[in-house]
């Protein structure tokens, strides 16, 4: 499964973001022809976060579709199928482009008892 070397960068950058803090979510833009899927890769995500600080993080992914070239008709789009054929004469001999980047977006932290600078929340004290 190629997904556990794409998770093993997700998490390096993440933790390089976090700095040690814990993380709750991350979100991620992912190119067309890496080809993965959000399940795939939570799936390779939670083995390779074990005992870091994005344990049980989730990874929310949009896929970035590719430029796709026609080269028999000339006509461009763009495609979340990294197979696509063209959509207007139907040829699959097409030039791609893009749909290769792996670009950490965000990272949501979990909620710390006390952040320095902001008052503590108790219980009793909603401010």
């Amino acid at each position: 499964m190629h997904e556990f070397g794409i998770a093993e960068s997700i998490l390096a950058a993440i933790e390089q973001r976090a700095a040690g803090r814990r993380v709750r979510q991350a979100r991620v833009r992912a190119g067309a022809l890496l080809r993965i899927t959000e399940p795939a890769i939570n799936q390779a995500f939670t083995m390779v976060a074990q005992g870091s600080s994005a344990e049980g993080a989730h990874v929310d992914l949009v896929i970035v579709p590719a430029r796709l070239t026609c080269r028999s008709c000339g006509q461009t789009t763009t495609s979340p199928d990294p197979f696509a054929i063209c959509p207007g004469c139907g040829g699959a001999d097409v030039h791609t482009e893009g749909g290769d980047d792996l670009i950490l977006e965000s990272i949501e932290m979990a909620e710390a008892t006390h952040v320095p600078g902001n008052p503590r929340r108790d219980r009793g004290n909603p401010e």
